[in-house]
């Protein structure tokens, strides 16, 4: 067979998508405002000093509820014990005034309300000042660290590895290790989902569906995010991920050849009659088959391949597992990743993409941008993928769909420029929000005793180094074609200011809503609030849902602020200079005006 490397099942998402997406804009391409570029001598400057701009959307007692709920998250034994005194004073004060003392602090704090209706007030309230949402729904289920493992290890071990354990050709870091099950460990900001059936991502779907409808409702220009392992079981990701690698690093094994091994992703290109003799010699393929393989309309037209074009030797299959193959450096043979998948199974897979693709369209239908969070790094390449595919079919006429980049991953850059040139090629809207990372603990620890080298920037610095590596790639592309769209998640002051630097460079309007920012609810209010209201697109992530069941998702919030909060005093400064300017002021009953 043809080497296959997976771009992947665009059939499957491709059917009945031209009678969802918008109109076509006149000409076929976006239109600028012209005003825009005589904003370009215009150097846009702002006070994050200004506590009266920053919390001129909250009262009094909004902002002694921050100082009070920040000084609890720097007492150690408060944040390491939090679940045990939230479960102890439930049963203390009992249901109805434990959760009253919730919404008073920590609840109130970090969570929008309850359902799609309580949470209203505070998202109009918020876009009076200039802030927009990102709406999640923030449910988890409590389970204990022993049920979460046996949940992993059932939906991410396939029935022919249970039948013939070690026989197939699997990776130690693509497979699920039962003291790394419970994936809720080390982790800072993100929700966990664990699989239990169809039915269940059946019921996650419609939840995220819920969300969609409710962004698009409360405001204009919306984002709703989702998680892909909410939608299917985790076995096919973490199988899909591990061909992606196994593919890359057989490129990067023939660039080696060539002699072109430690450069950029996209500077390697590989001399087509070279490449066509190492696959020979390497007994990939008879001659006459690698000639076809080539033989595409524009696929080695130049004389050279490079990633890209690699990544498009493909064909489209029926059958989703047939694109689970590698290849065997020893035997020269592409040879499936698992001796056999069930009919199930490849359901299940199905099941999956399936569902991603009626999220898509139901974006495309309420006018809300979907952005698809990022996970661990044994999920990530194969949700990359996914969410890459949408975006080819979604973002023909305006970013629909937003890929999540963790800039503490060594590979971020790479991953970036390679998707930009991509949407550059193809001629879509690249979309992309940017995070530091939510799992540093978590796959440090992993890579450390499994026995793989760790995914992760050596320290803070290179993080901070990469995140503006990548920030400024997405930004000259902004700058070259208008075709690119990037949030800026972050709650780091100095990344938000080199962005604002940046974008007075370059004479990016904020009007043309290309650069955007994305802060927590609750936090950051001395970013987010002087950023909307000087005109910049600036959104809070609102998580909203009943009080019991957000508790998980708080006692993150607790963990995460302690190490924000020792490292720094400044925003329970501004907030105490805030409320000192008031009471001198006479402003002791302020209320917001909006």
């Amino acid at each position: 067979p043809a080497i296959k490397l997976l771009y992947l099942l665009s059939s499957l998402f491709r059917s009945s998508v031209a009678s969802t997406q918008p109109k076509e804009v006149e000409g076929g391409k976006e239109q600028h405002v012209d005003g825009c570029k005589v904003v370009k001598a215009v150097q846009i400057a702002i006070d994050f000093d200004n506590t009266r701009e920053a919390y001129k959307s909250k009262d009094n007692i909004e902002l002694l509820r921050s100082l009070l709920v920040f000084k609890l998250c720097t007492f150690d034994f408060l944040v390491d014990k939090n679940k045990e005194l939230m479960d102890l004073s439930k049963k203390v004060f009992g249901q109805q005034l434990f959760e009253s003392l919730m919404k008073m602090t920590f609840y109130g704090q970090f969570v929008a309300g309850e359902d799609h209706n309580s949470i209203k007030p505070l998202i109009h309230k918020n876009q009076a000042f200039g802030v927009g949402s990102v709406l999640d729904y923030s449910v988890e289920e409590d389970l204990t660290q022993e049920e979460a493992e046996k949940k992993e290890m059932d939906a991410c071990v396939s029935e022919a590895e249970k039948e013939s354990p070690g026989i197939d050709h699997r990776e130690k870091k693509y497979k699920a290790h039962r003291q790394f099950g419970d994936r809720r460990g080390g982790v800072i900001s993100a929700r966990t989902y664990f699989y239990a059936d169809e039915a269940k991502c059946d019921n996650q779907m419609e939840t995220f569906l819920n969300c969609i409808k409710a962004s698009g409702g409360a405001s204009v220009d919306g984002f709703s995010a989702i998680k892909m392992t909410a939608l299917g079981r985790p076995q096919f990701l973490l199988q899909f991920s591990e061909v992606l690698v196994k593919w890359r690093r057989f490129f990067n094994l023939l660039a080696a050849h060539q002699g072109k091994s430690g450069m950029d992703a996209l500077e390697q290109k590989l001399e087509l009659g070279q490449l066509k003799e190492s696959l020979t010699k390497l007994g990939v393929g008879n001659k006459d088959d690698i000639e076809n393989w080539f033989t595409g309309e524009k696929l080695g037209s130049s004389g050279t391949i490079d990633l890209l074009d690699w990544n498009s030797l493909i064909n489209d299959r029926t059958s989703i597992s047939n694109l689970l193959v590698i290849p065997n450096y020893e035997t020269g043979q592409l040879e499936p990743l698992l001796s056999k998948f069930t009919v199930e199974e490849e359901k299940q897979m199905k099941r999956m993409l399936q569902r991603v693709d009626v999220l898509a369209k139901h974006a495309v239908g309420n006018g809300v941008r979907l952005m698809v969070d990022a996970e661990q790094t044994y999920f990530q390449p194969a949700i990359s993928r996914l969410t890459l595919e949408m975006q080819r079919i979604f973002n023909r006429e305006k970013p629909i769909i937003f890929n999540t980049y963790q800039c503490y991953l060594k590979e971020a850059y790479d991953n970036v420029s390679v998707d930009v040139e991509l949407s550059r090629r193809e001629g879509w809207y690249f979309g992309a929000k940017l995070v530091r990372g939510a799992y540093m603990y978590q796959e440090r620890s992993r890579a450390k005793e499994i026995g793989y080298e760790d995914p992760i920037n050596p320290d803070y610095e290179a993080t901070n180094r990469m995140y503006h590596k990548c920030l400024e790639f997405v930004l000259e592309e902004i700058n070259q074609n208008r075709k690119a769209n990037v949030m800026v998640a972050s709650h780091n002051e100095d990344t938000v200011k080199f962005t604002l630097e940046k974008m007075n460079e370059m004479g990016l309007c904020p009007t043309e809503n290309k650069v955007y920012f994305g802060q927590l609810l609750g936090m950051c209010d001395q970013i987010s609030f002087p950023l909307g209201q000087a005109g910049f697109p600036v959104y809070k992530y609102v998580p909203y849902g009943p009080v019991n069941e957000v508790i998980p998702y708080l006692s993150r919030r607790a963990l995460e602020n302690r190490g924000i909060m020792k490292g720094s005093q400044r925003e329970r400064s501004l907030l105490w200079k805030e409320l000192k300017r008031r009471f001198l002021n006479g402003q002791i009953l302020y209320k917001p005006v909006y």
